[in-house]
């Protein structure tokens, strides 16, 4: 098998131009982006203030 075979099978695809910071960076967004929100912790739900009456 030559060289230049061997260079033609390549199992795996190449992505080429995308550095390997952006290609983390990205997936931590998709994931940050699909994740829902945590529900609040009961201890630390904070109650909304009494509504005072309103001038007239």
């Amino acid at each position: 098998m030559s060289a230049t075979e061997n260079k033609q099978r390549q199992p795996f695809a190449v992505a080429a131009g995308v550095s390997m910071r952006d290609l983390l960076a990205s997936c931590a967004a998709a994931e940050a982006v699909s994740t829902p929100p945590r529900p609040p912790d009961p201890g630390t739900v904070v109650e909304p203030p009494a509504e005072h009456p309103r001038a007239a």
